[in-house]
């Protein structure tokens, strides 16, 4: 039972396609809501120490592939976001209640996914990023902190998403189809993210749109939020050394 719980909350099975299919929540809550839900995974796990059956990473890995494909069909910021949670479930399924410093680095990530959603959102009238190109010249701070938050959900180091997961990798004992898990769910992170960076960030400055950028207090939030991720690659890593 604890293992199926664990499955529903971290995204382990596809719910997104009810609500997107029923129109109950629009993206941003879905996104929020998903958020919710894998805390509550990672809280559940490391609670009660869940051991997850192959089946179960199995399912988690088939609900993965199908946000993958869902993924690389949207170009709006708070679809990618929580697409990102049901990519990653399967290896909150195979960590299970070792995952808790890989979860807290995903959603560090997600937070700042989310603020830019938000910012794209309250300017420009949508979350959609694939209109307004251009923004490393128009709107260079935005673009930095899009850049910081999508290379970290690619599992670029320094940054937290990646020393989790090599952290998990080489402390779990993992036989040879856990392996093709991670390795699978590694290359996806990777190609969505690019592919968020290169068509949100590159091409040519839309003239039909007024570009704006981050105000002073909305970069201090994401420079906090960024020191945050760093504050946990730096723990990431003294846990690898120790």
């Amino acid at each position: 039972m604890e293992s199926i719980i664990l499955l529903l909350l971290s995204g382990g099975v596809p719910y997104f396609a009810l609500i997107e299919r029923n129109k109950m929540l629009n993206a941003e809550k879905t996104l929020l809501l998903t958020a919710a839900l894998l805390s509550l995974a990672l809280v559940w796990a490391h609670l009660f120490s869940v051991k997850v059956s192959c089946y179960a990473t199995t399912v988690a890995l088939g609900s993965a592939l199908w946000a993958v494909y869902r993924a690389n069909k949207t170009t709006n910021f708070y679809r990618l976001g929580y697409y990102i949670v049901f990519v990653n479930a399967p290896l909150f399924v195979l960590f299970s209640e070792h995952a808790l410093l890989y979860g807290v680095s995903l959603l560090l990530s997600l937070s700042g996914l989310y603020l830019v959603a938000r910012f794209y959102d309250r300017k420009y009238g949508s979350a959609n990023y694939l209109a307004i190109g251009g923004i490393t010249l128009s709107t260079p701070y935005i673009g930095i902190f899009i850049t910081i938050y999508l290379i970290s959900i690619a599992l670029y180091p320094p940054f937290p998403n990646a020393i989790a997961f090599l952290l998990n990798t080489l402390q779990g004992s993992l036989d040879q189809f856990e392996y093709f898990v991670a390795g699978t769910v590694f290359f996806a992170n990777f190609y969505l993210a690019m592919k968020a960076l290169q068509n949100a960030l590159f091409g040519h400055s839309n003239p039909h749109i007024h570009y704006i950028d981050l105000s002073m207090k909305e970069k201090l939030i994401h420079l906090v939020l960024v020191m945050a991720m760093l504050s946990v690659s730096l723990f990431g890593l003294k846990e690898i050394l120790a």
